[in-house]
């Protein structure tokens, strides 16, 4: 969220690889049907073994989170508990690192979805300690290239 949290990205953290999808929300548009387009438009490029599963915090801007999952067919939406940030770790440590490229209470409005899609390119290209230095667009690469096992 944005300066008087009127403006937002949607951060979508991939939590094996730390592989980070940012979706551009135009000014002044954090509503339920604008994040629904963006985490689909996001998601939906990827193989449905990569998009099993979303967990979301609790707020009115997953309210059609059922439109998401019927879109992307494979997807099974999860909440959090309220006030239980702990419970997406990777997600919120991730938004802490984008406080470097996005100052808390900055206008998210004045970058466009080019800027956004720079600063996803710099972070997953960026290596991590919790992923024993490798970069997680490396880790994501092995993710999709592996056979997907079925039950």
């Amino acid at each position: 969220m944005g300066a008087g949290n009127g403006t937002a990205i949607v951060t979508l953290v991939e939590r094996t690889t730390r592989f980070t999808l940012l979706g551009h929300l135009p000014a002044g548009r954090h509503d339920a049907a604008t994040v629904r387009d963006s985490v689909i438009a996001a998601l939906k490029p990827l193989p449905a073994h990569a998009r099993l599963t979303l967990t979301w915090d609790q707020g009115k801007e997953m309210a059609r989170h059922r439109e998401i999952a019927a879109a992307l067919k494979t997807t099974k939406i999860f909440f959090c508990d309220p006030r239980s940030p702990w419970q997406r770790p990777s997600n919120e440590n991730t938004n802490g690192v984008l406080r470097d490229y996005f100052p808390k209470g900055s206008d998210l409005a004045v970058h466009a979805a080019d800027d956004l899609a720079a600063v996803q390119n710099q972070l997953n290209q960026r290596p991590r300690k919790v992923l024993s230095w490798d970069r997680p667009a490396d880790r994501m690469t092995t993710l999709l290239r592996t056979p997907v096992l079925r039950r």
